[in-house]
């Protein structure tokens, strides 16, 4: 058990609960309320400079914050109804950055068909940006804990957007030289239609806004499985990016800044249909694996087996993320050796 699980779980057991709550604890992206004969989602998120999104575009910021914030009720088969959040800015932003930044909000919640209702405003030398978000369920949530051993496993889109994007800002200097920075906008993806399919098909979902890995090992901790990876699509920017800095690309893979994609897995009887209907509404999906039985945590990288069962680290455990990103490589490169 995380530190971070850990502390989550003694703030939890102190609280009251209600008999309207449907989910319990870590079970499902958003919480699950039953409220006057339906079924409400809830879900909060935080985001801070710690997060190293760039700054640099403040629409596209807003619009990735907001991405961020409602992937959970996507996650979770709801729709994004209501949007609250709170909006502490730098002292430095200006009116006009501002506004960028929440037409790029308003832009998720327009094509999501979801309304703002307000929320909290304040300043200080640092910015934090928190989005809390109401979603409407129809039929059954889906949870974390619905994966079963023989499952396919598939992902809405390549991953490492949020892995590049803290990369841009954390190499800044480097790949100024090299004349990257600026060349990615970078923009997460809405996820919404790819939702609804995933729903009418699959019993067990998760965003990827700690990194791929860590979705996958949320799913396998809930739904007590494992999983064999031998399939991963990497977003070109991604590819490049490591390429330059001479990094693994399997980095986008572990890395912890998530990219907002929807994990889900799918029993062998409805991959076929599943497949068909994605043709029809001309949506992508990639198959990264199989679920396993417990205990089973593999990645194949370049035709060798990867056990990821000895893999702990976690970046919050650093004071410079780069320490981390180092023991990630040397993972990589000698997972026998941490």
């Amino acid at each position: 058990m995380n530190r971070e699980t850990e502390m989550i779980e003694v703030i939890n057991k102190h609280m009251p609960k209600s008999s309207s709550q449907l989910n319990n604890l870590f079970e499902s992206d958003s919480e699950i309320i039953a409220f006057q004969g339906k079924k409400l989602l809830y879900t909060i998120d935080e985001f801070s400079e710690e997060d190293l999104l760039r700054e640099d575009d403040p629409y596209r910021l807003g619009w990735n914050m907001a991405i961020g914030s409602i992937s959970d009720i996507l996650a979770s088969g709801g729709r994004p109804k209501f949007y609250a959040h709170s909006m502490v800015i730098r002292d430095s932003w200006t009116i006009d950055y501002v506004e960028k930044l929440s037409l790029g909000i308003a832009q998720v919640l327009k094509e999501v068909g979801a309304s703002f209702i307000g929320g909290d405003f304040g300043q200080s030398k640092t910015w934090r940006y928190t989005g809390s978000v109401i979603g409407d369920l129809e039929g059954q949530a889906i949870l974390r804990s619905g994966a079963k051993v023989g499952d396919g496993i598939y992902v809405t889109g390549p991953m490492g957007r949020g892995n590049v994007e803290a990369a841009l800002k954390l190499y800044e200097r480097n790949l100024l030289v090299k004349g990257l920075i600026g060349r990615w906008k970078n923009f997460f993806q809405l996820r919404n239609k790819e939702a609804e399919v995933i729903k009418q098909y699959s019993h067990c979902c998760i965003d990827t806004s700690d990194g791929v890995f860590n979705a996958l090992g949320k799913i396998s901790q809930m739904s007590r499985t494992g999983f064999v990876i031998s399939s991963l699509p990497y977003v070109k920017s991604g590819l490049l990016l490591a390429k330059t800095l001479k990094l693994p690309k399997e980095m986008l893979f572990l890395g912890e800044c998530g990219e907002y994609e929807l994990l889900f897995t799918l029993s062998k009887e409805m991959e076929t249909e599943f497949a068909n209907v994605a043709r029809k509404r001309k949506l992508s999906f990639y198959k990264l694996g199989e679920v396993k039985e417990q205990g089973i945590n593999s990645l194949w990288v370049r035709e060798r087996e990867l056990d990821l069962r000895t893999y702990a680290l976690q970046a919050r455990d650093y004071e410079d993320p780069k320490d981390y990103l180092r023991k990630v490589v040397d993972f990589l490169t000698n997972p026998s050796g941490l």
